[in-house]
């Protein structure tokens, strides 16, 4: 019965066809909620590992995020990212430094969904480009079950790039079991990329308002464009 109810995120993917859209190799990543938390700092470390037979250049290729952020005030919450990948038989490389800004724009129940923004700007050193990214954040509850979605509209240019437009839609149904326990069913849409695949969301409070909160799953692809598996894992100390 409940899961009739997430059928709005299975079709997310329908509305990629209004948007401009180019391929996004390495979409899987994590689903953003909209809440903020003031004066909150955060520490978070996310890799992403890919397992691709079709494509040795991406083959096993882990790729690394570590940032840094804090809640500004009720309704803002910034980050900075440095982004690295190691691929076989090649030594760990910074590929790119990235700006993060997360706006909640309704409270928390006061209409049937809440609602964000989620504002990025990436500098890719090598291929000498810039990315810029604006994703819409929904989320609703029904009882114990949690939806998100995000759907974002991406530009890339630079001189070492052709500049392009990519579009972009990630979500989640989770369901709240405890909270040191929550399973999920994540979704990941793009041009080039279709996966899905189960995820595990958990958080261990600590005393004086600490959290350690961590996130593990796996991506199956679908198409025969996509990465056959993707195996992600986040990690994120938040205090006061």
């Amino acid at each position: 019965m409940y899961m009739c109810r997430f059928r709005w995120l299975l079709s997310l993917p329908l509305l990629l066809p209004s948007l401009p859209v180019l391929a996004d190799g390495n979409l899987v990543d994590r689903v953003y909620d909209p809440y903020v938390q003031p004066l909150e700092t955060e520490i978070e470390w996310r890799t992403l590992r890919l397992r691709d037979t079709d494509d040795p250049s991406r083959d096993r290729q882990w790729l690394h995020r570590l940032g840094i952020g804090y809640g500004f005030s009720e309704r803002f919450f910034g980050e900075i990212y440095g982004i690295g990948e190691r691929r076989p038989d090649e030594s760990f490389e910074l590929e790119a430094v990235e700006l993060e800004g997360k706006w909640q724009l309704t409270e928390q129940g006061e209409y049937a969904a809440d609602w964000g923004m989620l504002f990025e700007l990436e500098r890719e050193f090598g291929a000498n480009a810039w990315e810029a990214s604006a994703t819409l954040i929904a989320a609703r509850e029904w009882g114990r079950w949690v939806g998100t979605a995000n759907v974002a509209a991406i530009y890339e240019w630079g001189s070492g790039v052709v500049d392009e437009s990519e579009s972009e839609v990630r979500a989640q149904a989770r369901y709240r079991w405890s909270p040191v326990f929550e399973p999920a069913l994540e979704l990941y849409a793009a041009e080039d990329l279709l996966g899905v695949g189960p995820v595990i969301v958990g958080a261990w409070r600590l005393s004086g308002g600490r959290q350690l909160r961590w996130e593990a799953g796996i991506i199956q692809g679908l198409t025969d464009e996509s990465p056959d598996q993707s195996l992600r894992l986040l990690l994120e100390y938040e205090f006061f």
